[in-house]
């Protein structure tokens, strides 16, 4: 006769969410034909690197923008404004659209709040008088750079310790997998949702 469960008794642990045999134990998804323990044990390691990777971005994202008071959509933008400068490029509502995939209407919306919350103004084009050019508000381009673009290009500083092959090797990986987990030709993807960011 077993005895009951004691209430004091030691908690299982945790099972991982990165492994393969975690999440697919039957080979429906992965066939793992002439893969070895070291090759599934490797890849589990490298799975769960990207997550934490994931992770620390969505951290380092939500940090800045409760810094910045400002939505995702807005945080974009701006970043887009900076690079524009950087590159001698003019900003237009309809550049600044197209880059971020929202409608017109939501662009406006866009700007006009981040104008009144003295971020951006807008200036006559210099060669259309019929567009405008956006352009960044040096005191929000200073607080931008000092803080947000100084942590996100710490990602340099880890490139930099690859080799020049290791970086080629790198490059290769992320790109295959982006075009692995593409949701293009999905019959159930219903196309992107537009966010047009919270002030």
């Amino acid at each position: 006769m077993t005895s009951p469960e004691r209430d004091d008794a030691e908690p299982r642990a945790l099972p991982s969410v990165y492994t393969v045999a975690g999440s697919d134990p039957h080979s429906e998804l992965v066939d793992r034909t002439g893969m070895s323990a070291a090759d599934i044990a490797s890849i589990d390691e490298l799975m769960a690197a990207l997550v934490h990777l994931r992770a620390a971005e969505k951290e380092l994202s939500e940090a800045s923008l409760r810094y910045m008071k400002l939505g995702e959509t807005d945080m974009r933008a701006l970043h887009f404004l900076i690079v524009c400068e950087n590159t001698g490029t003019l900003a237009t509502p309809s550049a600044i659209a197209q880059h971020l995939g929202i409608s017109s209407a939501s662009t406006t919306k866009l700007l006009d709040r981040l104008e009144s919350g003295g971020h951006i103004h807008r200036e006559q084009h210099p060669s259309d008088r019929r567009a405008l050019a956006i352009v960044i508000e040096p005191s929000t381009r200073s607080v931008a750079m000092r803080t947000v673009g100084a942590q996100q290009a710490r990602r340099v500083h880890a490139a930099r310790r690859l080799t020049l092959e290791e970086r080629g090797t790198v490059t290769a990986f992320l790109e295959d997998m982006t075009a692995e987990i593409s949701v293009e030709g999905i019959e159930w993807f219903d196309g992107p949702t537009e966010d047009a960011g919270t002030g």
